[in-house]
Order: C-alpha cells, then sequence, then structure tokens
C-alpha cells in the first residue's frame, strides 16, 4: 500500500495538519517541526497526492489551452500545433500541465468566460481563435484569472497577447513582388472578425503605397482561410482582372487553393502568376511548385505565451503584448 499522510503524521509524532502545512511551506510551522517532517517523508517515500496538494494550495498546476471553434472542419489546425507544441514543451519545463478545452460563440452567450475556467480549475488560460465578435472579448480582458491570448492586442492587468507583426509581413510580401517587377497585385483576405485579417489587408495598402502603386479594392477578395476560399479568390480575381500577374493571400492554406485553381486552369505559376502566402506551414515546403510566404514563429509564440502566463501567475509580473517578426521565406511561387 502507498505511504499516506495519515502515516507521516503518526511516525513524526505530530497532526496531519501540520504535515500538510509542512510539506506546502506555510510560514506558522516551526523550522525544526518542517524538517523533522520532511525527513520522515523522505524516509517513509512519501509522494503527495497531486490532487490534495491543489486543493489545500488552491492552485493545479494546469494551464488551459483555450480555443474557439475547435470542429473538425475548424481551418486554423495547420497554424495551431507549432505555437501548441511551444506551449506545451515550455510549460513542461515549468512544471506545469497543459490541457485543450474549446468553446462556441454560441456556448460563450451562455457560461461566461471566468466560470468556464474556474469549473475547470484552471490556473491560467491561453485563449486562441477568439473571433472580434466573440462575447469572451471583453471578459478576458475583464477576468483576474492570468490569460495570454494568441494573435489579438488585448491587454490589462491580468491579460497579454503574443502575436506577429502582421502589418509588416504583410508589406514584406508586397515589397517582394513589386520588386520583381509586379505592378497589379491582388490580394485574397481571411474573414473580416479576425484581428489577423484587418492588420494584413492594412499592410497590404500600406505596401502599394510605399511601393509606389495605387490602391483598388477591386484587387481584394474576402475569404475564409480555407482551401476553396483561396480557390475561389484567385479565380474571381483572375476573372475581374485579367492582366493582373500577382496575388497576395492572407494564409498559406488560401494560396495552396490558389495554386490548385491555377493549375486547373492552365495558368502557368510563376511566369504567369506569382503567389505569396503567410504562415509558412509544412504544406508550404511541399506544395508544387514551392510556395513563397512569410513566415510566423508560432513555436515562439506559444513559448512566449507560456512564460507570461506563468510569470503572472508566479511572479505576479505585468501582462505585455509581444510582437514577433516575420520572415519572408523565397521559395518556388515568385
Amino acid at each position: 500500500m502507498p505511504v499516506t499522510i495519515r502515516d507521516v503524521a503518526k511516525a513524526a509524532g505530530v497532526s496531519i495538519t501540520t504535515v500538510s502545512r509542512a510539506l506546502n511551506g506555510y510560514s506558522d510551522v516551526g523550522e525544526k517541526t518542517r524538517r523533522k517532517v520532511s525527513l520522515v517523508a523522505q524516509e517513509l517515500n512519501y509522494r503527495p497526492s497531486a490532487v490534495a496538494r491543489s486543493l489545500v494550495m488552491n492552485r493545479t498546476k494546469t494551464i488551459g489551452l483555450l480555443v474557439s471553434e475547435l470542429t473538425r472542419d475548424r481551418v486554423g489546425h495547420y497554424f495551431m500545433f507549432q505555437v501548441m507544441y511551444g506551449m506545451h514543451d515550455r510549460l513542461a519545463e515549468l512544471g506545469y500541465d497543459l490541457i485543450l478545452v474549446s468553446t462556441t460563440t454560441s456556448r460563450q452567450r451562455l457560461v461566461s468566460y471566468l466560470d468556464f475556467c474556474m469549473e475547470r480549475r484552471l490556473d491560467g488560460v491561453i485563449v486562441m481563435g477568439i473571433r472580434l465578435d466573440d462575447p469572451y472579448i471583453q471578459e478576458v480582458v475583464d477576468s483576474p484569472l492570468p490569460s495570454v491570448v494568441i494573435d489579438l492586442p488585448l491587454l490589462s492587468e491580468r491579460c497579454g497577447y503574443v502575436t506577429t507583426d502582421n502589418v509588416h509581413g504583410a508589406k514584406l510580401a508586397i515589397r517582394h513582388l513589386a520588386g520583381r517587377g509586379h505592378r497589379k497585385i491582388g490580394f485574397v483576405n481571411g474573414y473580416s472578425q479576425a484581428a489577423v485579417s484587418r492588420e494584413r489587408k492594412r499592410g497590404y495598402e500600406e505596401g502599394l503605397l510605399q511601393a509606389g502603386l495605387g490602391y483598388d479594392d477591386t484587387l481584394v477578395y474576402e475569404a475564409d482561410f480555407t482551401l476553396r476560399g483561396g480557390a475561389e479568390g484567385l479565380r474571381h480575381l483572375v476573372h475581374c482582372q485579367p492582366d493582373l500577374t500577382a496575388v497576395f493571400f492572407a494564409s498559406d492554406l488560401m494560396a495552396i487553393g490558389g495554386l490548385q485553381h491555377a493549375r486547373e486552369s492552365g495558368i502557368r505559376v510563376p511566369e504567369e502568376m506569382a503567389i505569396v502566402g503567410y504562415d509558412d506551414i509544412e504544406l508550404a515546403e511541399f506544395s508544387t511548385p514551392r510556395l513563397t510566404t512569410i513566415r510566423q514563429k508560432r513555436l515562439e509564440m506559444g513559448t512566449r505565451a507560456a512564460e507570461m502566463v506563468v510569470g503572472m501567475m508566479k511572479d505576479n509580473s505585468v501582462p505585455q503584448g509581444v510582437l514577433l517578426a516575420p520572415e519572408l521565406v523565397v521559395r518556388d511561387t515568385t
């Protein structure tokens, strides 16, 4: 039978409460008693119950990864996994567990953010995939629970964020295409309620102006970050703008959809149409032709989010807004 806290208390000649408080570092236990209890616990090879310790300390050492709209057809999985790996590995090093929890826009109207997290006994939360029209937007900002949001600039006393400089990333794409001699550059964007869509569109507009090219809203197609959306975006732009020579897509998945449409339509890439994506997901390097894209430091995003949320919990550190630099990766589509 495993050694229990009752066995340690009996062998040390103290109460169960004293053993619990001594092993959990409470200051009201004398140093002599603390050393005695620790020695007896070591001799008996006592291993405290994680559940019991969490109840005593009111901490579970568990961080929740809250993903909005985690469904089978969700389009963000390719982007999410590398971020999640970064979180998981760093939290493990810091002594915390990561659990995946999901919500939807409709469910957010029924259960508050704080209640949702407290029911699961989460010490802190990292939020991904939340939309600008989600009810949890303001609740995350106002919550006393340490929270870090990925790809949405929310900042308060207990909430920070980690994101890529999406405006600069889009400018890198347009500068690259303009530098290759393209004067008519289209843009296939993601859905409008994603903060990154708005930022990448702003970067597209500013990049055109910096390159001496005028902005034309007929060169912009609003899609949804899916393969189908990318294909439809390229089809629409080519139909409306026959002299189009380059398209920037707000995600790699849409760019790969655009490549599929180009291949089926007999459009040669990059000879007749240059294509740039965004994210640098694994598929980008294995598409045909290989996709030029804007790389996000996804592992670092997860690592920085993990460190920030633990810092708020352990050291009461002030949350920050972390902006990571993107990188242009030139491959065969340009």
